[in-house]
């Protein structure tokens, strides 16, 4: 079922009158760059964990399973509780982060939510890419979640202000 609201505004206001602006359009792809974010990380790992060398340096057991099993190439039949966590750690911390960056991007504006969500997507970039084993691998990646929510939920927050 779908609800349409109107409001009248009061005097005093400018508007543009339904025009498309810059800065309309700015804001819309400021928006639109939290659900990117997610998007390029979903086919980013997606990617990865098809790897065979990226399977058998972290997870071996898979690898091993997948070459044992020809008639099964999808690495998905196997249970692998470490790649679950691989793969959904990111999100998890993406949804806990979003949740405690609006308290601090209300009390503190949006300029210090984006830092503290940039530094932790570096952090979490860094070690990903230095990782030499499976668990600094997802702790990489809480930390990469932490700086997509963040961004995620500055993002949402900076298109409701408008």
């Amino acid at each position: 079922m779908a609800v349409g609201l109107a409001v009248a505004s009061e005097g005093g206001e400018r508007h543009n009158n339904g025009k498309i602006t810059s800065f309309v359009i700015l804001s819309c792809m400021m928006a639109a760059m939290g659900g990117v974010i997610f998007g390029y990380d979903i086919g980013i790992s997606g990617g990865v964990t098809s790897m065979e060398s990226f399977l058998k340096r972290f997870f071996g057991e898979v690898d091993s399973k997948m070459k044992q099993d020809t008639n099964i190439s999808n690495y998905c039949k196997f249970d692998s509780q470490l790649l679950t966590s691989f793969t959904s750690s990111l999100y998890i911390a993406g949804l806990v982060a979003s949740y405690f960056a609006s308290s601090l991007t209300r009390a503190f504006g949006r300029k210090p939510s984006i830092l503290v969500g940039g530094a932790a997507f570096l952090a979490g970039a860094a070690l990903g890419g230095a990782a030499f084993n499976v668990y600094m691998l997802i702790f990489g990646r809480v930390l990469l979640g932490i700086g997509v929510g963040f961004a995620n939920q500055v993002g949402v927050y900076f298109f409701h202000q408008l």
